[in-house]
């Protein structure tokens, strides 16, 4: 399915792990500037290998993925020049436990030069802000809440300036109480035109927030259409079999 001023294209990706298992089977896809696009299907469906072949966390074992008209796959290409493009946000946060919050934020912009201390440290009290954890500035990881923790991390990745959002079940680690106010930053994120990819397990995200819902099962994509045609009006078989017991 093509998409308007695509940003990432996937074609013909396959990613086989050692023993012969097939993670990923012939998958194709595009995203668009500014779509949400959420990934759903059982445990060990793909989604996460996909979403990490989106910036070569994961190398496919054959297929192109391709970045502003890029190749990343090819050889020679200057992949961290890409990976900054990415922002990614995991299920456990990955915090350095041993840094404050604003300098788990401002560690990467300073290290890679791409801003000065000064100018790293007010974006990263802009974000805060934004978040409503300006007074958590000085605080280290070990004193927050993980939903607090996990808002961190999306503000450590956005300190990037990233065009594209990658989240990897980014509430799936939570205490139920806390994933509402994960759910909120992103929902803020897409209506503020960021370009996401979600892997998520929150049927009521992907039902409200996305553009598009990609189904995947046994790594490969069964089913792609908008929230409301895949949830109402699923196509394929076992779609509706997975939502059925879901939903």
């Amino acid at each position: 399915m093509a998409t308007s001023n695509e940003i990432i294209r996937v074609e013909h990706v396959c990613k086989t792990f050692d023993g012969g298992i097939k993670a990923l089977d012939d998958c194709s896809l595009t995203i668009g500037q500014g779509e949400v696009v959420s990934i759903i299907g059982p445990s060990g469906s793909g989604k996460s290998t996909m979403l990490r072949c989106l910036n070569l966390l994961e190398v496919p074992t054959s297929g192109k993925v391709i970045v502003d008209g890029v190749d990343i796959t090819a050889d020679k290409v200057d992949l961290d020049k890409h990976r900054r493009k990415m922002g990614m946000v995991f299920q456990h946060f990955n915090l350095f436990p041993n840094m404050t919050v604003k300098r788990n934020i401002t560690l990467a912009p300073v290290r890679l030069k791409l801003k000065s201390r000064a100018e790293a440290e007010a974006d990263a009290m802009r974000l805060l802000d934004r978040i409503g954890l300006a007074d958590k500035a000085d605080a280290y990881p070990s004193m927050l809440s993980g939903g607090q923790k996990q808002r961190i991390a999306i503000v450590r990745a956005l300190a990037m300036q990233p065009e594209v959002m990658l989240f990897d079940e980014p509430t799936s680690a939570l205490d139920p109480e806390m994933v509402g106010e994960v759910l909120d930053v992103m929902k803020e994120l897409a209506l503020a035109g960021m370009t996401m990819v979600v892997v998520t397990h929150e049927m009521g995200f992907a039902r409200e927030v996305g553009d598009r819902v990609i189904f995947m099962d046994s790594g490969k994509i069964v089913e792609v259409n908008t929230p409301s045609e895949l949830f109402d009006h699923p196509q394929h078989e076992r779609t509706r079999l997975f939502l059925s017991k879901i939903l």
